[in-house]
């Protein structure tokens, strides 16, 4: 990783936290609690939040940090205790991109993030991508359109630059889950309704025309614009 990645962690297991820091000494791991730390946290930020905690619920945990300027754009997993349906909605609802089914192991939790992280992509360095209005600039993770930046969370700028990148292709639910790095074991294909739900949102509420089209019981296009 060439960027320091942070770690909120829930669970105060010490083999669990000496786990990752034995695999990982780059990587720093931080309570909740730690305020002044969250302040001064530079690059991407990964928050795993076990669905009960002492204090309040997961769930509740999940929509504050969701809700908080500093915690806003960080990728939020919640911890579930099985593979309950209502709790991975509830999960997602509160602001969770994604979920996993507990106990966690550092080798698991590391494998999730070095998946999906960003600098583990295909891309090269400064690579930029365009459709129509809308630019991606890959590096630095950020989109924008007509100049102004758009305000998406990791899931949906990920989600984007998939499309944008392979325009013209119908893509499964299964296929998504396959490309942002999750388990697709672990994840609801009707999870991806909610991302897409999530993206669509996030480029309307900026005025961007919604770019993506359905494709019944298959799965989501970016069509390619006309030249």
């Amino acid at each position: 990783m060439t960027d320091s990645v942070t770690i909120l962690l829930t669970t105060s297991d010490p083999v669990l936290t000496d786990g990752i820091a034995r695999l990982r000494p780059d990587v720093r791991v931080i309570a909740p609690g730690s305020q002044g730390q969250l302040e001064r946290v530079v690059g991407p930020l990964w928050g795993f939040i076990d669905w009960i905690l002492p204090e309040l619920s997961g769930l509740e945990l999940c929509r504050r940090l969701r809700e908080a300027e500093n915690t806003h754009d960080a990728h939020l997993t919640m911890v579930l205790e099985g593979a309950d349906a209502d709790a991975r909605r509830r999960a997602l609802a509160a602001g969770a991109d994604d979920y996993m089914i507990g106990p966690l192991t550092p080798e698991g939790l590391l494998a999730r993030i070095d998946a999906v992280h960003p600098e583990h992509g295909r891309h090269g360095v400064g690579q930029r991508l365009r459709h129509g209005e809308i630019t991606l600039d890959l590096t630095a993770f950020q989109a924008r359109f007509r100049g102004a930046v758009l305000p998406l969370r990791p899931n949906e700028f990920r989600l984007l630059a998939h499309f944008v990148e392979n325009p013209d292709q119908v893509f499964t639910r299964a296929s998504l889950i396959d490309r942002l790095g999750k388990d697709s074991e672990e994840i609801d294909e009707r999870t991806v309704d909610v991302w897409i739900g999530r993206l669509r949102r996030g480029l309307r509420a900026q005025g961007v025309p919604d770019p993506l089209r359905t494709v019944r019981s298959l799965g989501y296009v970016m069509d390619s614009l006309p030249v």
